[in-house]
């Protein structure tokens, strides 16, 4: 597992539907070793606060994996890494096989990770397309955000390791499943309310979809 590209991008104003707008979605690769702060990388920065960002969301992660997908369903699309506003491009990182709570060091830094990643309409403006949420959403390709529990620096070409494996066997890919798919497992629902390292937002959000036990 390694780092293929670390990117950052700070807010700029975009015009789409007729009106401005303030994102950070575009992001672009940079060389050398970047400093990795509690709530995001040196040199990126988040537009709004209300829905992205913080402690929990402080770097996102992208599978390059994923990038042949992407050029297979936007062929003649340039797609350099950063795309999907990813701060890490990624290797060996499949949201199958990461479980939320995972300890992951990556340089002289150390992560948790917290949860998957859903998008907002930016996603959309990025790609300049309506449909762009809806199909990353269903292609289950929606990599995930760590959380900073060391600071430190991180740079291309370094190596992934993790430095503890959760206890819990959920996924990124089952929280993703039980925002779309699989809304209604609630096998995996009652296992994922009682995750310590998932935000208890979506804790929250996971309780209220449990059935109520029959008398």
């Amino acid at each position: 597992m390694k780092l293929i590209s670390v990117n950052v991008g700070l807010p700029q104003q975009v015009h789409w539907r007729g009106r401005a707008v303030l994102t950070s979605i575009r992001k672009a690769p940079v060389e050398g070793r970047v400093r990795v702060n509690r709530l995001n990388l040196e040199g990126d920065r988040q537009s709004d606060l209300s829905v992205h960002g913080g402690p929990e969301k402080a770097v996102y992660v992208y599978p390059v994996e994923h990038y042949e997908y992407w050029s297979r369903e936007f062929p003649g699309m340039d797609l350099p890494r950063g795309s999907f506003g990813e701060n890490f491009t990624t290797e060996g990182l499949l949201e199958k096989d990461v479980r939320i709570g995972d300890r992951l060091q990556v340089g002289t830094a150390e992560f948790f990770v917290t949860q998957p990643r859903m998008p907002c309409y930016k996603l959309g403006i990025r790609f300049g397309r309506d449909d762009m949420v809806k199909r990353f959403l269903q292609s289950g390709r929606t990599g995930f955000y760590l959380s900073v529990l060391r600071e430190g620096e991180a740079a291309a070409g370094d190596p992934i390791e993790f430095t503890a494996r959760s206890d819990h066997d959920v996924t990124v890919a089952d929280i993703a499943a039980l925002y779309t798919h699989d809304a209604d497992n609630q096998t995996l629902l009652r296992r994922a309310v009682e995750l310590p390292g998932l935000p208890e937002s979506w804790r929250d959000y996971f309780r209220k979809r449990l059935w109520e036990p029959d008398a």
